[in-house]
């Protein structure tokens, strides 16, 4: 059953402080200030104080920081680092990893070729999350075999073998496959918001396809 107020707060709508164009919270960051006036990202959209919304892309995040937009939003003198973009980056990131993590703990995520293989081919993965760093060729394959799944199951490439081994506790980890259900949903919305910063897929990766390597 669903939570009705998980639905609620899907819908819920802000105001993008740089373009003033209202829209879904999934497409926002919040940012609030710190006591000593710093802007400070919300990721989890826990922390106290008045919300400052942006559009969750790099370009927004910047202009918002160098054009004082935050200050202006909150009526008062607030300093935005000049690395503000770079952080919500990690921070996103990291959220995105540690999702990983917890699907792991529950028994939703599995990892290696043969078993992302065989989940991929029984319709039950949500996710194909490749090392950005491992070899074209067991890629090339996990990813043809995704792509030809109905629907297609999205393929992220995203974080490195070591930022998945960390979030894993597991070494060389290259093919992971996050089954589909509530966790691959949360996992969605945390790449999504990502993909403002960093490629879900690295660039060589679609020169690997152009080129018919790797698959």
């Amino acid at each position: 059953m669903s939570n009705p107020k998980a639905v609620i707060d899907a819908q819920r709508e802000r105001r993008d402080l740089v373009t003033g164009e209202v829209m879904d919270e999934a497409r926002l960051l919040r940012f609030v200030a710190s006591p000593d006036g710093v802007v400070t990202p919300d990721i989890g959209r826990k922390l106290p104080g008045r919300g400052l919304w942006v559009a969750a892309d790099r370009a927004s995040v910047a202009q918002a920081a160098t054009r004082n937009l935050f200050s202006r939003a909150a009526k008062a003198k607030l300093a935005a680092p000049a690395d503000l973009a770079d952080l919500v980056e990690r921070l996103l990131a990291a959220r995105a990893v540690a999702l990983l993590g917890l699907a792991k703990r529950e028994g939703v995520l599995i990892s290696g070729f043969e078993k992302a293989n065989a989940a991929l081919r029984a319709g039950k993965a949500g996710w194909l999350i490749e090392a950005s760093d491992g070899s074209p060729d067991g890629r090339g394959k996990l990813m043809a075999v995704a792509a030809r799944q109905s629907p297609p199951v999205p393929v992220c490439g995203a974080f490195s073998a070591d930022e998945l081994g960390l979030a894993l506790g597991l070494e060389n980890v290259i093919h992971v496959c996050l089954l589909a259900g509530r966790q691959a949903g949360r996992f969605t919305h945390a790449v999504e918001r990502l993909a403002g910063f960093r490629p879900l897929l690295p660039e060589s990766w679609r020169e690997e396809t152009s080129d018919g390597r790797g698959g």
